[in-house]
């Protein structure tokens, strides 16, 4: 083992220990004096490995996002001064900094209109100027989607050290709920100014240390360890989410796969190519997700209009990092049962923006009764709910 990388194993180690004090609510100014060094000589990379092994240690998640904002609070100083070099505007890295740096710049807007709604907490036309503010906030939720279904994909194949993502996308979450929380807060008739100053404090925190932890730790990592052309690739299914405060001038060349063969596969009760299997399961009312039986997203229907989002960056990867960490506990359970035997089906029904959807979950087996893996199933119901009595006629012309 290289002294380099004792030193950083030696420095991992002292920042797990620092972390279980800050934990146990120990007294804060004697953790800092005790390990002053350790903290003025870590590197951004320590950061990494530490929440990674900290996450394998099953810490509860409000603990752990709690525990890690107080350790990084410790740590801020050092890695601002770590040397930082921005990635170039038209890299993949370089998109989504300016989406960051768009970001703040809005959130600075806001600050002024902020104080004044605390001078005039009866000011409807503040209130409404906010409501408008934090709606165009919102549409970081298209770039945290980016970073969730294509960016933290690539980074689990090349980054042995991932589980932080994980944590990363619980703060996410956090975010999201907040900005709807201080939207409701801004429009009900009561509105109170405490919880408004509570709710867009924690918010603003929030973004602003997840953007410092994207550029400084996550990112200079992602850019020395992942080759720029495999980042590059990601433009193409980022921008079909769509980046929310800034797009790149110039779009990257796709790859052509016109010349796919049109090789017929047999299904037993019919032989179709490949491209008719295509068509006909993305022309069914219904969005399809095939994960195998090692828990790998094999396959998913890419319908016209899809209930949740889903980009090829998926394919391959862990079922278990595919959802947040606040309800992948929940597919862990349906796998299981389904993988024993013991259940075929898991249904859940959910209302959004005016509209039902059933979500499913089926246990594929083979002949055998095999577990072979399970497909989601996920359709809109509302009109189907709405139907009665009988239609046999066909009415087109009506």
């Amino acid at each position: 083992m290289s002294e380099f990388t004792e030193h950083k194993k030696v420095r991992v180690e002292g920042l797990v220990k620092l972390f279980e004090g800050i934990l146990k609510s120990e007294q804060l100014a004697k953790l800092v004096q005790e390990n002053q060094k350790l903290i003025e000589s870590a590197v951004p990379a320590d950061v990494i490995s530490v929440v990674d092994r900290l996450v394998l240690l099953k810490i509860p998640m409000n603990d752990l996002k709690r525990g890690i904002n107080k350790l990084l609070n410790l740590l801020y100083k050092t890695i601002e001064s770590y040397p930082y070099y921005p990635p170039a505007k038209e890299s993949y890295l370089g998109c989504l900094t300016e989406n960051n740096r768009v970001l703040d710049e809005q959130l600075k807007a806001m600050k002024p209109l902020i104080r004044q709604i605390n001078l005039q907490p009866e000011n409807g036309h503040l209130k409404q100027l906010l409501a408008q503010k934090f709606s165009e906030i919102e549409k970081l939720t298209q770039y945290y989607l980016i970073k969730e279904n294509i960016l933290f994909p690539v980074i689990e194949q090349h980054i042995p050290e991932f589980r932080c993502l994980s944590v990363m996308w619980s703060f996410h979450d956090d975010i999201k709920r907040n900005l709807k929380l201080v939207q409701k807060e801004l429009a009900g008739q009561n509105f109170g100014l405490a919880q408004f100053n509570r709710l867009s404090g924690d918010l603003f925190f929030t973004i602003y240390a997840i953007k410092f932890r994207e550029e400084r730790i996550l990112y200079p990592l992602v850019q020395d360890v992942i080759p720029e052309k495999v980042l590059n690739r990601l433009f193409s299914e980022s921008l079909h989410i769509g980046f929310p405060f800034y797009q790149p001038e110039t779009l990257p060349e796709t790859e052509d796969t016109s010349g796919e063969k049109e090789n017929r596969v047999d299904l037993e009760t019919g032989r179709l190519s490949a491209e008719q299997i295509r068509l006909l399961l993305n022309h069914l009312p219904v969005d399809i997700t095939f994960v195998d039986e090692h828990n790998k997203v094999n396959y998913f229907s890419a319908p016209k209009k899809r209930i949740f989002p889903r980009t090829k960056a998926i394919i391959g990867r862990d079922v278990h990092n595919c959802h947040p960490p606040e309800s992948v506990h929940v597919v862990e359970q349906i796998v299981k049962a389904f993988r024993s035997g013991e259940k075929d089906v898991a249904s859940f029904w959910i209302d959004k923006k005016g509209q039902k959807f059933l979500i499913q979950y089926f246990a594929i087996r083979d002949e055998n009764g095999t577990y072979k893996g399970v497909a989601e199933v996920s359709q809109e119901i509302s009109e189907i709910q709405n139907l009665e009595g009988e239609k046999r006629l066909l009415d087109w012309n009506e």
